[in-house]
């Protein structure tokens, strides 16, 4: 069997951006980001006067993903794009990874999914698959189960708390049920 990959989303799991601004969680540090995504919302500013994003990167996730890396093949499934190999790998210490090219973003998915859904499952091609993001919901798992012919994990971070480490006990757990007999 060929190994799983493991999909990492940026923003929720790895930067808790929906918690309170004042209030940043345990184990983060703050970084102030000027990705070219972010410059492209703000097409009425020059550049220069593009206010700088906040991020909330923990540096020992990086660590949990490179042992998870042992296990899984680990890819970018973030709006962030390749830029995730330029801005927030160097931070957790990740080395350069595989980012999933996404043929057009926001739209709204077949039978409600979210709009990754698709997308990953291609990419995929019948491999297993881990998912990190903080915007699943049923009709995503439906989705996957239907279209989708080995085990996949669709795990959901909350976006106020980013990874823990019961969801690193989880991916590992998944992995480790691809390898078990019967698996």
């Amino acid at each position: 069997m060929r190994r799983p990959l493991l999909y990492l989303d940026v923003d929720g799991p790895l930067n808790p951006y929906a918690a309170k601004p004042e209030r940043r969680p345990e184990g983060y540090s703050t970084h102030r980001m000027k990705p070219e995504g972010w410059i492209a919302q703000k097409p009425s500013k020059p550049r220069a006067y593009v206010k700088p994003l906040r991020v909330w990167l923990n540096v020992g996730h990086g660590r949990q993903l490179l042992d998870l890396s042992a296990l899984y093949d680990l890819v970018w499934a973030t709006t962030w794009g390749t830029e995730a190999n330029s801005f927030i790998a160097p931070v957790l210490g990740l080395p350069e990874l595989p980012v999933v090219d996404w043929p057009a973003m926001h739209e709204v998915g077949p039978a409600g999914t979210f709009w990754k859904t698709r997308y990953l499952v291609a990419y995929a091609d019948s491999r297993p698959f881990a998912w990190i993001d903080d915007d699943l919901g049923a009709a995503d798992r439906d989705y996957v189960a239907m279209h989708h012919g080995s085990p996949a994990l669709l795990h959901y971070v909350d976006p106020r708390r980013g990874l823990l480490d019961d969801d690193f006990a989880a991916l590992t757990a998944f992995a480790g049920s691809l390898h078990s007999p019967g698996a």
